[in-house]
């Protein structure tokens, strides 16, 4: 299972983000954290982007890391997160089907 997680924070307030991104709490060995990448062609903010994999039974116990991982971000100014979850394994089998 993957959950992709796309940050957006202005310009301004990098800095603020930087800061706080040093002090998050660690993961557990079970979530492969993958990133950030950051796209700084978004005008006045930076679009950040970071990949947690995990295997699908951990599910629920991954949300609630991850979540507690990233609420550390949320007193940045102008921080606006947006959260996929997909199913890797579910999405390559759709794809051998079609092909």
């Amino acid at each position: 299972m993957v959950i992709k997680c796309s940050f957006s924070i202005p310009l301004k307030a990098i800095g603020d983000y930087s800061r706080q991104a040093k002090n998050l709490p660690p993961l557990p060995h079970f979530i492969t954290k993958r990133g950030p990448y950051i796209d700084e062609d978004q005008g006045s903010a930076s679009q950040i982007t970071t990949v947690f994999e995990f295997e699908k039974s951990k599910l629920l116990e991954a949300w609630q890391k991850i979540s507690g991982h990233i609420d550390a971000l949320r007193i940045v100014p102008g921080f606006k997160l947006s959260a996929q979850v997909m199913d890797i394994e579910r999405e390559a089998r759709r794809i051998r089907v079609r092909a």
